[in-house]
């Protein structure tokens, strides 16, 4: 009986690992595709808390044209740990609730980075699909406390 419960526990093990641990891509991105190194758009945004317990990103809004390609260099000036996240609202909604549930898990997916104080990451991408999308950071509290924006993809 006991190598059963042995056996059981070892079988699913993994399983719990992975529930709290990584979250890896492998789904498509509705805002486009992560891109190779090359000729691009540099555009900084920065992720911060106010002084009056706001958490913010600077710019607010983003806008891109169909079919260009970006190198988005994200900085936490904060006190806090954040994350940038770009997806639907509706995805971003759906990986909140996730994340509420699992707030240790981290990410492994190109259309994301989730930085230390101080530190700086990047994301390579190009803007496939025209349509509203949004940015956020989807950490616990992060979000009500005004840390998202529109990401807007015009047609070219």
């Amino acid at each position: 009986m006991k190598s059963l419960m042995l056996v059981t526990a070892v079988a699913l093990f993994p399983s719990f690992a992975l529930a709290a641990g990584t979250h890896e891509g492998g789904h498509d991105y509705a805002a486009g595709a992560p891109a190779t190194d090359g000729e691009m758009k540099t555009v900084e945004v920065s992720m911060r808390e106010t002084d009056d317990g706001a958490m913010v990103f600077e710019p607010k809004e983003l806008s891109f044209a169909a079919g260009e390609t970006v190198r988005l260099v994200i900085t936490n000036k904060g006190e806090l740990e954040h994350e940038f996240v770009m997806d639907t609202v509706e995805a971003n909604a759906e990986h909140k609730e996730l994340m509420a549930k699992f707030p240790e898990m981290e990410h492994d997916d190109p259309n994301a980075v989730r930085l230390q104080p101080g530190e700086t990451g990047e994301i390579l991408w190009t803007f496939t699909n025209a349509g509203e999308f949004e940015f956020a950071c989807l950490m616990l509290g992060h979000y009500e406390s005004g840390m998202h924006g529109p990401l807007n993809v015009t047609k070219s």
